[in-house]
């Protein structure tokens, strides 16, 4: 039976200076894996590549905009030149833009929102792939979210490029099984952290109601009655990037406390 281990891979992570990013670089770092840290922030994410390797594991850090072809040439570059090859890509990079009316979203919060979080994993996908096709095969996971497959109001940047993250998984699935290239993607249910706070808070300005509400009712439309983690996500991206999952493609796991995804 094939283990849930990334013992050889080459894993980038994407977003990986806080939250999901951090943990998920920790984790695979804990199984195995070698880990290329990106993020914008050059002191968050050489902070993550420190913990990684204070922890025994393996890890470069990569300060990069990956919404930006460029700098995600030259992250892909850095980790074939540190660790020899990709095997492995998580796009969790992205913003979630601003909370706020239609008529109020702007341009500008448009193509921040979506070039944060969809054009990132397009970028990311389209350097990364010829690196597994040489490695012979690989695994893409995509952190996509509920709020793309049910939607979330006053959200309709971030609902709009969560959805085109799953439809990303579907058609690179198709596109990359003669390569060995499994695809998937996660949708995390509201996963407790600073992002969510800043949710809370957004949502309730908007609603002219309270956090404490609105926290209630992320919570209360979950049958387990609770919110994720990232320790939540890191599990089942593992899961999803290991051999264990070897004839998993093209699909997209909800991790949110049994919420109904949509």
């Amino acid at each position: 039976m094939p283990h849930q281990s990334l013992q050889g891979k080459i894993a980038i992570v994407t977003g990986a200076s806080k939250g999901i990013g951090r943990v998920i670089s920790q984790v695979f770092a804990r199984e195995g894996a070698s880990v290329i840290c990106a993020a914008r922030s050059r002191d968050l994410v050489e902070e993550t590549a420190h913990l990684v390797t204070a922890a025994g594991g393996r890890a470069i850090a990569v300060a990069c905009d990956v919404s930006l072809e460029d700098d995600v040439r030259r992250l892909v570059a850095e980790a074939v030149e540190a660790f020899g090859a990709i095997t492995t890509l998580v796009n969790n990079a992205g913003d979630g833009g601003p909370t706020k009316p239609v008529q109020d979203y702007t341009m500008e919060d448009w193509r921040y929102t979506i070039d944060s979080c969809l054009t990132s994993s397009y970028l990311c996908a389209r350097f990364v792939v010829p690196e597994m096709i040489k490695a012979g095969g690989g695994a893409i996971v995509n952190i996509s979210s509920t709020a793309g497959r049910r939607g979330l109001a006053y959200r309709i940047g971030y609902c709009s490029a969560k959805a085109g993250q799953v439809g990303m998984t579907y058609g690179l699935a198709l596109e990359l099984a003669p390569h060995n290239i499994r695809v998937n993607a996660i949708a995390p249910g509201a996963v407790e952290g600073d992002r969510i706070d800043r949710v809370i808070a957004g949502q309730a300005a908007v609603r002219h109601t309270t956090p404490e509400a609105v926290r209630e009712s992320f919570v209360s439309r979950s049958p387990l009655k609770r919110m994720v983690t990232a320790e939540d996500i890191a599990a089942a991206a593992l899961f999803l990037c290991s051999d264990a999952a070897r004839n998993i493609s093209g699909q997209c796991l909800p991790v949110n406390a049994g919420e109904p995804a949509g």
